[in-house]
């Protein structure tokens, strides 16, 4: 089954929450997953194997001083985030990341920054290397669950243009997920809620 973008979204959105990621992440998560899959990358699948796994465990970057690095494996959300906002340093040196969880997900923080910088941005991922200027993605390749170091800089090669897509069609076990961990975001029912609802409540229009 396919889902539009719009609900790739917003399902993206409630499940990083849903994991236990603040709402800000959860909003860059969503619009990374989004990126991924109009680029015809699996971000769904990627996106629910992250949060699957890390239960929001996965660390952030200690500096920006040489390599990016963290206690433990580092989060891509995390150190996406850190990258796109950090985007002006790769102009004077390139930035070294180890041992990143579901590193694609690296790829739409790389797109925006050479978005803000106007030029493409090259990520090698332990030696396959993708570009992208935020438009055109040089390839799709499979994308490993963990590098162990990316390597990201200005330039690269870019063809004349690559696949676009406007509806997702993730895998019903990955969309499952994602759901799962999206309705711990919703309230539970009281009798409140349920009165204030859809029917008839205690009203009697007879």
């Amino acid at each position: 089954m396919s889902y539009s973008l719009n609900e790739v979204e917003a399902t993206a959105k409630r499940a990083t929450r849903g994991a236990g990621f603040s709402w800000g992440l959860a909003e860059d998560a969503a619009k990374a997953t989004r990126w991924l899959c109009a680029h015809d990358v699996d971000g769904v699948g990627h996106l629910a194997d992250l949060l699957e796994q890390s239960d929001c465990s996965l660390h952030a970057p200690k500096s920006l001083d040489g390599v990016l690095a963290g206690e433990g494996d580092l989060c891509p959300l995390r150190t996406g985030c850190l990258l796109s906002d950090s985007a002006h340093l790769l102009t004077s040196h390139p930035m070294v990341i180890e041992r990143v969880a579901s590193p694609v997900l690296l790829l739409p923080f790389a797109a925006l920054a050479a978005r803000q910088l106007k030029t493409p941005v090259t990520l090698d991922c332990d030696g396959m290397t993708v570009c992208t200027d935020g438009h055109i993605v040089s390839a799709t390749a499979d994308w490993p669950a963990m590098a162990q170091t990316v390597t990201v800089t200005l330039g690269g090669d870019l063809p004349v243009s690559s696949v676009r897509k406007t509806r997702a069609t993730p895998r019903p076990a990955d969309w499952n997920a994602l759901n799962r961990l999206a309705h711990k975001t919703y309230a539970p029912a009281t009798e409140e809620s349920r009165l204030l609802g859809a029917g008839a409540g205690l009203s009697d229009n007879d």
